[in-house]
């Protein structure tokens, strides 16, 4: 169907082809842009859950590692208050 011209330089589709023409388009620019990536080959769904997973490993170590500095920093702050106390006790024997 030949679209209807009104005015100057309009043209008037129905919704539905406009619509269709709409999804052609977003369907071939997804395409290309994933060409663009490298992700356009019979791996590409393989290859986006390998880096979903290189990003959830990511987030796990960066967790544990965080954790692991607070677990750290919290065993030298207890260590330094027992020394502290140690001392001030005379546990290890006098001062001089």
């Amino acid at each position: 169907m030949t679209p209807s011209r009104s005015g100057e330089h309009h043209v008037r589709m129905p919704d539905s082809e406009f619509e269709d023409l709409l999804a052609r388009a977003a369907e071939a620019g997804a395409q290309r842009a994933l060409a663009n990536v490298g992700l356009d080959g019979e791996e590409a769904a393989l290859d986006i859950r390998d880096l979903r997973s290189l990003l959830d490993c990511i987030r796990l170590v960066r967790r544990t590692a965080m954790q692991t500095a607070v677990r750290m920093i919290t065993t030298g702050v207890m260590l330094g208050l027992l020394a502290g106390i140690a001392l001030k006790l005379k546990i290890f024997g006098s001062s001089p």
